[in-house]
Formats: structure tokens, sequence, C-alpha cells
């Protein structure tokens, strides 16, 4: 089902304003006894729409599409970030929440969303009812990248160059301030004003390691319960870097406004990186990064042309492949981490897409699917595997023309504005948009 935005109709506009009153108390008192007021007086709607005040947000509903939700449109809230709560180790549930960032509004919020116990699962796999909302916390500029560090605490990266870990509370549904590093990324040198601030523009978890990337250059090494950074590269680039991941557990891989990709090894006691790669012709822009879950050594790039890049670590310094992608730059980029012949991307150009390179069932031929119209896309291989044992070599390193087929689906209905950010877990996807809605499906395979 896809959820549109409409007006919360259950109320006058002077029962609102009486409402309003009383939510604005209990945000005050922000106590068991006022929210069970506000329950008793209101009802669950009421309840539903006192936390989307809190927010700033109306959480509406209209169900139009089959197998998709929309957790919220969200007015006058661009989402920036979607990710998805871990699952515990060894857990067969479902994605049950996740956490939305914003940007581009005069207030921008970190939110928790719930999916799993709030309406009924229909015969499309899609929820009756909204997601509810579970908290929210006001935070300070765009939300440039959010990761969940364990269960119960997010770390934002923030357009101030403030990098922030959030608490949930889950007993009275609040979020709070854990942690703060309020400087960790500014601007130095001539030209620039004294403690400018830099945007962070990435940030990737491994506990208890925190590590993130600025506009300014700058790599940062934090642990959740050191109020300094542990390790600093100042002059890690020269132009911005844009995105950060782990290759192994003290290997990070940045990419950056130029193109290229570095291998950072926290080990060594030097400034430079270990290794560099980059894109041959033009220094496009890379905007994103993610490793194979499994193969360490096989990573996936986005950027500002739209193509999708592959890329073997262990292999040269150029792509493996260039893919054909979407129109306009590419945001995200995420292997599935547990199926990873599985890939997903989203872009500004309103699209959502999901490739399968997997090499089980019929041979497919490389094409795009939406609305019943199939047109073929071209892969360039630029690199040559042959000296590499095919057993060890990965469906997205496969370079041979007669088998190097990919089928991409388009799973967003209709194209929207610019689809910001996606996530993946099990059989679950969220994303979100500057549409001011998120999407939500649990049938990814089906």
């Amino acid at each position: 089902m896809l959820l549109r935005q409409q007006k919360c109709s259950n109320f006058s506009s002077n029962q609102t304003l009486a409402n309003v009153s009383i939510f604005e108390a209990v945000l005050q008192h922000k106590d068991g006894h006022a929210l069970a007021l506000v329950q008793s007086r209101l009802g669950e709607e009421g309840r539903r729409i006192f936390f989307a005040f809190a927010a700033g947000l109306f959480v509406p509903a209209l169900p139009t599409e089959e197998n998709w939700l929309s957790a919220a449109t969200v007015p006058r809230k661009k989402i920036s970030k979607t990710r998805w709560r871990p699952l515990p180790p060894g857990s067969l549930q479902t994605a049950e929440t996740f956490a939305t960032g914003s940007w581009d509004n005069e207030e921008n919020y970190v939110s928790l969303w719930s999916i799993g116990d709030f309406g009924n699962l229909d015969s499309d796999g899609g929820f009756e009812g909204d997601h509810q909302l579970l908290c929210s916390i006001k935070h300070h500029g765009d939300v440039m990248d959010l990761q969940f560090f364990d269960q119960e605490r997010i770390v934002a990266a923030s357009s101030t160059g403030c990098v922030t870990i959030f608490l949930h509370h889950p007993n009275n549904r609040t979020l709070s301030v854990s942690q703060q590093w309020t400087a960790a990324h500014y601007h130095t040198g001539p030209g620039s004003p004294s403690c400018s601030n830099a945007p962070c523009t990435g940030v990737v978890c491994n506990s208890p390691e925190i590590v993130t990337v600025g506009e300014d250059g700058r790599i940062n090494l934090f642990r959740a319960d050191h109020k300094e950074a542990v390790r600093t590269i100042d002059n890690a680039d020269s132009s911005t870097l844009h995105a950060v991941t782990f290759l192994r557990t003290p290997e990070i891989l940045t990419v950056n406004s130029i193109g290229q990709l570095k291998i950072w090894d926290f080990r060594q006691q030097g400034n430079e990186p270990t290794q560099i790669l980059s894109l041959t012709g033009d220094r496009v822009p890379l905007h994103c990064v993610d490793r194979h879950p499994n193969q360490q050594h096989v990573v996936a790039t986005g950027g500002q042309d739209g193509m999708l890049s592959i890329w073997d670590v262990r292999q040269g310094t150029m792509p493996v492949s260039l893919l054909k992608a979407h129109e306009a730059e590419m945001w995200e980029v995420h292997f599935h981490p547990s199926n990873p012949d599985h890939l997903f991307t989203c872009s500004e150009d309103g699209s959502l897409w999901h490739w399968d390179a997997s090499t089980d069932g019929p041979e497919k031929s490389l094409l795009f699917h939406q609305g019943g119209r199939n047109s073929t896309f071209l892969s360039h291989s630029i690199s040559n595997q042959a000296n590499v044992h095919q057993s060890l070599i990965s469906s997205w390193l496969s370079t041979d023309p007669a088998k190097d087929r990919i089928e991409i689906t388009s799973l967003l209905p209709n194209r929207t504005l610019s689809v910001n950010s996606l996530d993946v877990l099990g059989p679950c996807l969220v994303c979100g948009t500057d549409a001011e809605a998120i999407y939500v499906t649990r049938q990814l395979f089906s």
C-alpha cells in the first residue's frame, strides 16, 4: 500500500486548538500521567497525533497501491536518511523499527518509527493502518548521515559539523543526547573564518568505534565512551569526503568529490592512504559507497553521473564494471546484508532500483522492468579477472559478456522527487524522499 498526504480531519479547528494546549502541557511535564490524560481524553488517534505534534509531524493514511506502505507523509519535513534498527544476533524476527532524519527544514528531527505491532498484515504484505511514530528529537542542522551504533543508540551527522549519539528510552518512548562532539568537522586555513563549521557528510559504526568524514576532508575516529577523538587525520583529503565504510576492522574506505576511493589503515601512524583507486576520464564526484558483506574486496559506488561502479580493491586502480544506471545523482547504494547478489540504489531522479545479479534460475538478460516495459541496459567491463579463480569471483565481478546478466527492477510505483536514502534488512526495505514521504515494503523478494 502507498499512503499519501491528506489533512487530518478527525478534529475541528477549535478541537485542535484545545488539543494543542493539552499537547504542550504533556511536553512540559513529560510524564506518564499526562500522557494517559491525552489517551483518555482523545483516544488512540489523539495519542498518535500527539506524537506527531511533538515532532512537528502528521501521520495520515490513505492506501492506494499494492505491496507498499508509506510510513508517513510528513508535511514540511524532507527525509534525508532512513535506517533499520539492527536485529539481535540470531533473531528470527523481521525488521520492525527504523530511524529517519530530516533536512532542508526550519527545524529538523531524528525520529523512530515502528511497524511491528501497529496494524494488521494484509494479503499483499503491506500493513493496514499507519506506522507508529515512537519518538522524535530535534536535531540542529540537516541530518547528513544516520547510523545505528547498537539497538538503542543512533549516531547522527550534522551539516553543522556536529556528531551526536542519541539514546532511545523504550519505556517512556523518548530520545535523548547520550554523547556529542560539537566541532568534529570545521574549515581552517586562508579564507576560512576561525572555527567555521564544515558539514559532517558520512559516518560508519563498528562498536566501539565510530568513524566520521566531512566537507573539510577530515577523518575522525571516535569511541562512544570517549569525550575526545581517539584519532584525527586533519588533511586526509584536499576535496570533500562524501561517504565512508569499514573495509575490515582496522581499515576504512572513503569516496570523494573527484572520483577517488581511498583506503586507510588505522594501524599505521602516518596520515597517508594505503591505496588510491579512481574513475577514469572526468573526475565525477562519488556520493556513496558500500562493501560486499561477504567478500570485503568487492565495493560498489555511485556518483553524480548516476552510474553504478563495481570495484575489486585487490585488482588495479580502476573499477571492474561501470553500469549505466540513474539519470541523475545516485545518493545511496546498498548490498543486501544477507543476500548480496541483490543490490539497491536510489537517486535524485526519483527512482529506487533493485539490481539482481543472482546466478540461480533461468539465464536473465540485463533488463530494466517498469510498468511491463523492458529496455536493455549495458554493462561496460573495463578490467580482466582471468587470473582470479572463477569460484572466488563474486557475481558482481563477472566480466564474460555472455554471462554478465543483471535484472533491474524499479521499486516505486511512480517517480517522485529525489529518493535520498534507503536501507534493506531481510525482506524489508525503507526509503525516504524529498516528497516528504517514507516508503516501506516487507516483500522484497516476493
